[in-house]
């Protein structure tokens, strides 16, 4: 099984453009954010975006990347989150072509070993309510939902899921 690791995201224009084609490859997931079209996936508010994302105190933007270096995901974390203290996956985004490869499965692995290694008792995210394919993959990988409520930034309707890492 190849290798993934996980790098900061630096911004460099050649990085900038496969990060706009991983978003591009996932337009189900476009859709149903309702953050981009998935027709014309606009590389500047993405930028920005993840520059605001990255710039926030306890946040960091992952790119996943294979032994070839190429990108193959991203992965955006919060650290402690304002309310409940425990770390969170803001976001764990695979390219459209690698799907049901596994890599997603991995990604997961890594942050969460992560967080294991930082001693944190467990590890939270928000599935969006209209992405059912998310709440399977999430829940396969020993995910549990443990509240329903709408998103802080865009007011969509999310399912909260907690993992234990002890």
């Amino acid at each position: 099984m190849s290798s993934l690791t996980l790098t900061p995201l630096r911004f460099s224009s050649q990085e900038m453009a496969e990060v706009v084609q991983l978003y591009a490859s996932n337009p189900e997931y476009c859709r149903a954010a309702g953050e981009y079209d998935p027709d014309d996936v606009p590389a500047d508010r993405i930028e920005a975006d993840l520059r605001e994302e990255a710039g926030t105190e306890g946040c960091e933007v992952l790119l996943a990347r294979d032994e070839r270096d190429r990108i193959v995901g991203l992965v955006c974390l919060l650290d402690h989150h304002p309310t409940d203290g425990h770390p969170w996956i803001g976001l764990l985004l695979v390219h459209g072509s690698l799907h049901r490869q596994r890599i997603g499965q991995r990604l997961a692995g890594l942050v969460e070993d992560r967080y294991r290694r930082e001693h944190r008792d467990g590890i939270r995210l928000a599935v969006l309510e209209n992405r059912p394919a998310s709440l399977a993959f999430w829940s396969s990988l020993g995910w549990r939902e443990i509240d329903r409520r709408t998103d802080r930034q865009y007011g969509r309707p999310c399912i909260v899921m907690h993992k234990p890492l002890s």
